[in-house]
C-alpha cells in the first residue's frame, strides 16, 4: 500500500505556527549551519522540533523565502528574541568558566537592580539588618553610604542600637573608600548574600526534594537516601548537600540561635536536645543564661527514656521554626558552601 503524502505546508505564512517556523528555518540552514542551534536546545525542545520536522511535508520555495524574509525583517525592525533563563545560561557555558557562569546568573536571580548597590535597595530592611549585624561597623557604614538613605535608614532603626549608634559615628568619620576596598565588599556581598538570596527564588528539583526530605522522619530519610544512591550517586550527594538538618543549627551564629530558642515551646528543645550531639548540646547551652541552661538540663534528665520518633519531631519542629524565622528576615541561615568572613 502506498504512504499517504502529507499536505504542503500552508502558503499564508501567518497560519503556520512556531514550532513549524523553527523547524523549517533548521531545515533550511542545513547540517552545517544548524548544528550550533540544535546544541543549545534542551531535549524537550529538539523532541518538539523534530517531530514537527517529520510532519512538514512539502514546503515550497516561496514560503522559506517569506519565512526568512518575516524574520530578518522582525529582527531588522525590533530586535526582540525570545529567551529565558535557562537558554541563557546555555549559552554563556559554551564560552565562559562554570563559576563565573553561576556568578552571573545568580546574579540575574536576584532582586532587580543593575549594580550591586541598586539590589541592596531593593532587600527587605530587616532581612539586610540582620545580615548586616553581624559585620564589622566600617563594614556596614560603607554598605549604608552606597545604597540610598531612605533605605539606609530603614536598616538602621532595624539595627541593634548600640550596633547603629557605633555605624552612625563610623558614617560621620568616614572618608573616600578606596576602590579595591569597595570592590572587595561588593564582590563579598554578591557571593555571600545575593547568592543566598537568589536561592530562594528559584528552585530545581534536587531543592524541592531536599526539602521533601528534610520533612522524613529519620528511617524514611536513611531509607530513601540509601536507595537513592544506589540508584544515582550525584543525585543522592546533591540532595544531602542542600538539606537543612537539626545538625546545620549548630551553624548559626548566637543571635540566631537566641531567637530560634525564644520561637520554640521549651518541651521540644528538652526533647530535641536529648537526641543531640554533645557538640551541638553545648552550643545552644552556650547561648543560654546559666539559670536557664541549668533548667533545660533537669528538664531533660526529667524525660527519662524517650522515643526516637518524639526526639525526631521534635528536632524537625526547630529545624521548621529556624526556616520560617529565615523567611521573614529575623535570622539567617548560612550557604553550606562555606562562609567567608565579609571584612573591611
Amino acid at each position: 500500500m502506498a504512504r499517504a503524502t502529507k499536505p504542503p505546508v500552508k502558503e499564508d505564512i501567518r497560519q503556520i505556527s512556531g514550532p513549524e517556523r523553527a523547524a523549517i528555518f533548521l531545515l533550511s540552514l542545513g547540517e552545517e549551519h544548524g548544528s550550533k542551534l540544535w546544541q543549545m536546545m534542551d531535549e524537550d525542545e529538539i523532541k518538539e522540533i523534530s517531530q514537527m520536522m517529520s510532519n512538514l511535508g512539502t514546503v515550497s520555495a516561496s514560503v522559506v523565502e517569506k519565512l526568512m524574509v518575516d524574520f530578518v525583517s522582525q529582527m531588522s525592525s525590533t530586535g526582540s528574541l525570545m529567551g529565558s533563563y535557562e537558554s541563557t545560561e546555555r549559552l554563556l557555558q559554551r564560552f565562559m568558566a562554570g563559576d563565573k557562569v553561576s556568578q552571573i546568573m545568580e546574579e540575574i536571580r536576584g532582586p532587580a537592580g543593575r549594580t550591586m548597590w541598586d539590589k541592596l535597595g531593593n532587600v527587605n530592611e530587616a532581612v539586610l539588618a540582620n545580615y548586616l549585624k553581624n559585620e564589622y561597623p566600617q563594614t556596614v557604614a560603607v554598605v549604608l553610604s552606597k545604597i540610598k538613605s531612605e533605605h539606609a535608614a530603614r536598616v538602621l532603626a532595624a539595627l541593634p542600637e548600640e550596633f547603629a549608634l557605633e555605624v552612625v559615628q563610623r558614617m560621620l568619620r568616614m572618608e573616600s573608600v578606596q576602590k579595591d576596598i569597595l570592590d572587595k565588599i561588593e564582590q563579598t556581598l554578591r557571593v555571600e548574600f545575593m547568592s543566598n538570596l537568589a536561592r530562594t527564588a528559584k528552585r530545581d528539583a534536587h531543592e524541592m526534594m531536599a526539602e521533601i526530605f528534610n520533612n522524613f522522619d529519620r528511617q524514611t530519610e536513611n531509607r530513601f537516601l540509601t536507595s537513592l544512591e544506589e540508584r544515582s550517586r550525584d543525585a543522592a550527594e546533591r540532595i544531602k548537600a542542600l538539606m537543612f538538618t537539626f545538625e546545620d543549627l549548630g551553624k548559626l551564629d548566637p543571635g540566631s540561635i537566641q531567637t530560634l530558642l525564644r520561637h520554640v515551646e521549651k518541651d521540644k528543645i528538652a526533647l530535641a536536645l536529648k537526641g543531640a550531639t554533645d557538640s551541638l548540646r553545648d552550643v545552644f547551652f552556650s547561648n543560654m543564661s546559666e539559670r536557664a541552661g541549668k533548667i533545660l538540663r533537669e528538664d531533660m534528665e526529667a524525660l527519662g527514656p524517650v522515643r526516637l520518633r518524639d526526639v525526631d519531631e521534635s528536632q524537625l519542629r526547630m529545624v521548621n521554626v529556624a526556616k520560617d524565622l529565615a523567611n521573614k528576615g529575623e535570622i539567617m541561615i548560612a550557604s553550606k558552601q562555606g562562609e567567608d568572613e565579609l571584612i573591611y
